[in-house]
């Protein structure tokens, strides 16, 4: 009996150890701890990460995908300049904010690293990267909202096609009134 206790306490304590090393360990090497590098690039580089779904799944093109598929949804002249504007418009924002909130993390890190942060300054930092990223996210959630007016309705519910989304018929509602006066 004690065997058989001495044997099963033997076996599971490796599994044991290996059980709590953390998840993390893998990534402690990285400059700022809590970004990969993809997010890092992501952010510097002004691409969506997704903040603008609850537009684009609710019927609200944004510009850079309306630029690639602007010969499929037939586009005149001036529709391509308001969205390369739109678009110029929301990249600069989002690169802009993008790097101050690397910049902001990249600090983060380096207090804690440091051993030099404390109650107050932690609240200011974690504090005003929340307030830049809810900025980002508002920078690609108006591109989608300005397309509305840029887009016809037959050109939304194509986009909406092209995307895979299904026939785009269920967005109608929630377009802005200016959209639907002027076409």
């Amino acid at each position: 009996m004690v065997n058989a206790l001495v044997l099963a306490l033997t076996t599971a304590l490796p599994a044991f150890a290996q059980a709590t090393e953390s998840p993390y360990t893998s990534i402690q090497g990285r400059e700022i701890k809590a970004l990969s590098q993809e997010r890092v690039d992501s952010y510097v580089e002004g691409h969506g990460m997704g903040l603008a779904l609850a537009a684009e799944l609710n019927g609200y093109p944004g510009p850079k995908h309306v630029l690639e598929l602007q010969q499929d949804l037939d586009l005149s002249g001036d529709q391509k300049t308001a969205t390369k504007a739109i678009f110029t418009e929301m990249n600069m924002a989002a690169k802009a904010l993008g790097a101050e909130i690397v910049a902001l993390e990249l600090e983060l890190d380096r207090l804690f690293s440091s051993r030099a942060m404390d109650d107050e300054t932690l609240r200011v930092k974690t504090g005003r990267i929340a307030q830049l990223e809810g900025k980002l996210r508002a920078a690609h959630l108006l591109a989608h909202l300005k397309m509305m007016n840029v887009l016809r309705t037959e050109q939304v519910e194509r986009y909406s096609q092209l995307r895979g989304y299904g026939s785009g018929e269920h967005h109608g509602n929630h377009h802005s009134m200016k959209h639907h006066q002027k076409n």
